[in-house]
């Protein structure tokens, strides 16, 4: 039976979405062209083996709309004959990306693909793909949810109030990110997956120097009256702090068989062992992640405790606190090299990314099995068990 291996695994550090942010200057399809040159580089490998590419891009308007994963390809000196394709599945695009590009190399429509993704929110702001739409959503969805659903940093404010969450617990889990995330970039466990770019060569979000006493002073970043009058046992306890940053940034990861990876004279990071996508409340939104973890889990075969390293994605502080609470997971094998709120959230790239930093920190720390999540717009998740080889 066929396999699919990641063999090699890359990103770029990961910049303000600012005015004055390092990568601003990058156009998207550089950004992603830079990620995709450096797998060709690092894996010697014919680029015109490569079956397909399939890029994650959230914001698909302007510098990156209209399949701008070709671009991106044919921008990195790929042959025109490799293929590509752009897909959305909000923040979990380029996880969805893996999962179609296993699944591809497992079916034998694939011997060589390449998943990852790209968000350039600086140049590309968020929700600029909706701009100037008077309606998104039609009669039937309006029929079915006659009140409205809410943003995300709403749905993160009604997490944090029905699960219990205190605005101090968000706080010190959103220190540690950073306190974790400059502690890996002092011990250079990010060496191994960082492709310098622009004069950056490392995460540019990460802070140090706050307490969770100034972390406590920081405003609410949704306070809404009428969201208030809706949602009376909300607290207004999402700040600046305790979320995701928007970022600019890129992934990719090279996925075939153990076969080919042996004929190639290419090393298997780890084998892509089981996938799950589900969909949960939109309202929430941000819950999936929970019935995502099980039914991962049940389809390899495993339990938590099987895990040795997770990666779920810091979007909203009580997005991965929640999730822990419900599945009993041990926080201190949980984003061990710090998450999105100190590394940032550059959207289309971050599934790929956290897949990338996951097995690079499996293979550095001896762990056989990685899980990793990702909460998504419209209350959706996947979620991937990796097997180090």
């Amino acid at each position: 039976m066929r396999d699919a291996v990641i063999v090699e695994a890359v990103r770029t550090p990961i910049g303000k979405a600012k005015a004055n942010g390092a990568l601003r200057g990058v156009h998207p399809v550089d950004l992603f062209a830079h990620s995709l040159r450096e797998i060709l580089g690092r894996s010697g490998i014919d680029p015109a083996l490569i079956d397909d590419v399939i890029g994650g891009v959230v914001t698909q308007a302007g510098e990156q709309s209209a399949n701008m994963t070709r671009r991106a390809v044919l921008a990195a000196g790929f042959p025109e004959s490799v293929p590509a394709t752009t897909v959305d599945r909000q923040c979990g695009s380029s996880q969805q990306a893996i999962h179609f590009a296993a699944q591809g190399v497992i079916a034998g429509a694939y011997d060589f693909v390449i998943a990852g993704g790209v968000e350039s929110m600086g140049r590309v702001p968020m929700g600029s793909d909706a701009a100037g739409t008077a309606d998104r959503n039609g009669t039937g969805f309006d029929e079915r949810y006659p009140d409205g659903l809410v943003g995300q940093g709403i749905s993160a404010e009604l997490i944090a109030a029905r699960w219990h969450l205190s605005r101090r617990e968000m706080d010190e889990f959103a220190l540690a990110s950073h306190e974790k995330a400059a502690a890996a970039t002092k011990n250079g466990a990010f060496g191994a997956e960082l492709a310098p770019l622009a004069g950056l060569a490392t995460d540019e979000g990460i802070r140090l120097g706050s307490t969770v006493e100034s972390l406590g002073g920081l405003r609410a970043a949704y306070y809404d009256e009428k969201v208030a009058a809706r949602f009376p046992e909300i607290r207004w306890d999402i700040t600046a702090a305790n979320a995701s940053q928007i970022s600019d940034g890129s992934s990719a990861v090279l996925i075939t068989t153990s076969e080919n990876a042996a004929k190639f004279g290419l090393e298997p990071i780890a084998r892509v062992h089981s996938t799950a996508v589900v969909g949960d409340d939109p309202l929430l939104m941000l819950t999936a992640v929970v019935p995502a973890t099980r039914r991962v889990l049940r389809r390899a075969g495993l339990s938590l405790d099987d895990i040795d390293l997770v990666e779920i994605n810091e979007a909203f502080a009580p997005v991965v606190l929640a999730w822990a609470k419900d599945t009993g997971a041990d926080l201190g094998k949980v984003n061990v090299n710090g998450g999105a709120i100190a590394l940032g959230h550059p959207l289309g790239a971050s599934g790929a990314r956290l897949a990338t930093t996951l097995v690079h920190a499996m293979r550095e720390r001896g762990a056989r099995f990685g899980l990793q999540t990702m909460c998504e717009a419209g209350g959706l998740a996947n979620a991937t068990i990796y097997e180090r080889l």
